[in-house]
C-alpha cells in the first residue's frame, strides 16, 4: 500500500508549457492516470495546442475560473465546479480567454497515462 499528501504549490512546473502546469501525478509516483494541475492567465491555453487522444479519456475540474474548449462542433464553456468530459478521438483545445477577468485553474487527470497526442488542424 502507498498514500501520499501532497502540497500542489511545492511541485515545481513544467517548464516550456504556455500556462502553469504542475505534473502531480508524476510526483505520486501514479503508473495508469496523468494529473495536472494547470494555471493559465487571461490570453493563455492549457498546454496543448489543438489536439485529441487516440486512447486517453481526460477530465478537467474547474477549480477557479471558466474553462472554454474549442471544438470541431464550437466552443464549450465548464464554469468553477463544473467537469469537462472528453473522449479518445475528441479533438480539443482548452484555454482561457484574453478577456478573462481571473486565472484559470483546472485539475486534469487523464487515463490511460499514454503518450498518444496527435496535433488535430480544423482546415484539413
Amino acid at each position: 500500500m502507498g498514500y501520499h499528501v501532497i502540497d500542489p504549490s511545492s511541485v515545481d512546473p513544467t517548464p516550456d508549457r504556455p500556462c502553469v502546469q504542475r505534473a502531480l501525478g508524476d510526483l505520486a509516483g501514479l503508473e495508469n492516470a496523468a494529473v495536472n494541475l494547470y494555471e493559465a492567465a487571461p490570453g493563455d491555453q492549457i498546454p496543448l495546442a489543438y489536439h485529441y487522444h487516440d486512447d486517453q479519456e481526460e477530465l478537467f475540474y474547474v477549480v477557479s475560473g471558466a474553462l472554454h474548449v474549442e471544438t470541431p462542433d464550437g466552443e464549450l464553456v465548464a464554469d468553477e465546479d463544473e467537469l469537462f468530459v472528453v473522449e479518445p478521438d475528441s479533438p480539443q483545445r482548452a484555454f482561457n480567454p484574453a478577456d478573462a477577468t481571473e486565472t484559470l485553474r483546472v485539475l486534469a487527470v487523464g487515463a490511460p497515462a499514454v503518450d498518444d497526442v496527435h496535433p488535430y488542424d480544423p482546415d484539413a
